[in-house]
């Protein structure tokens, strides 16, 4: 036998069996790794997500400290009831920066030799998922840690972060989803005005700002039919006066899994119809 009968599985050149033996899970961790070092040779790509949210926290509840005045208002101190705002928008944001990479990904040409690989098709969406909700966690515990400075405290001990953390990771993977989506379908910028418009509709028209027993007018009535006002609620779960039960906890997790579900599908599709192009 010479060197030229070589017939080793790694050696084989039948595009065919490379893609049958390629797994989901480490096509999708090599492409979260790309993503996260994306960070360190593109920080300003990044680094507006976590500023983002701490200037967000800290100006809202300076200049809106005199909220907690209001009688029945849930909380003494102002950063605790912005403060997982500024989480929520932070992970939203981590989600759909997946989503502008993408986008850049496709107008350089890269995408195209991504798509020629054998990585499975379903690694192009959860390889992104796993580093928008890395970046996620990232932007929770620095938000959380810089509120601390700033006078936040959590009013059920450390359990309280559980819900912070489950609607960041929730809210990135909507992210990630819509972002994906989007970017499939329109491949270029366009969609980059959509996403951000739409997440901004989403989140701010909730008790994003004031609690809902106070509002008035149309904007009661449409926060009370925003599923996303329930993730809010369960992101301040943990800085409230509130218990942390069941019937606080159910509508936000529901909502998280209905609309993660919902846009990961969404991008799975998008892609679908891409690799048709």
């Amino acid at each position: 036998m010479t060197a030229l009968d070589d017939t080793r599985p790694e050696l084989s050149k039948n595009p065919q069996r490379n893609a049958a033996t390629t797994r989901v899970w480490p096509a999708s961790v090599g492409l979260m790794r790309r993503s996260l070092v994306n960070i360190v040779r593109l920080p300003s790509a990044f680094i507006p997500s976590i500023m983002m949210p701490i200037f967000q926290a800290i100006a809202f509840s300076g200049t809106f400290f005199a909220i907690i005045q209001i009688p029945g208002f849930p909380t003494d101190r102002s950063i605790n009831w912005f403060l997982p705002l500024g989480v929520v928008m932070g992970s939203g944001f981590a989600g759909i920066g997946i989503g502008f990479a993408t986008i850049r990904d496709l107008e350089g040409g890269f995408y195209d030799r991504l798509r020629l690989t054998p990585a499975p098709r379903t690694s192009l969406v959860t390889g992104p998922l796993f580093a928008a909700l890395v970046r996620s966690a990232i932007v929770t515990s620095i938000v959380f840690v810089v509120g601390s400075l700033f006078g936040a405290r959590l009013t059920h001990g450390p359990l309280g972060l559980v819900p912070l953390f489950i609607a960041g990771l929730g809210i990135a993977a909507i992210g990630t989803g819509w972002g994906l989506g989007l970017a499939y379908r329109f491949r270029d910028m366009r969609a980059a005005a959509i996403m951000q418009l739409t997440f901004f509709l989403l989140i701010f028209l909730t008790e994003a700002q004031t609690p809902l027993f106070i509002m008035e007018g149309w904007l009661e009535g449409v926060t009370r039919i925003n599923p996303f006002n329930n993730v809010i609620r369960l992101s301040r779960l943990g800085f409230l006066d509130a218990p942390m039960t069941w019937d606080n906890t159910w509508g936000g997790l529901l909502a998280l899994f209905v609309f993660a579900g919902g846009t990961l599908l969404f991008a799975r599709r998008g892609l679908a119809k891409l690799s048709d192009v």
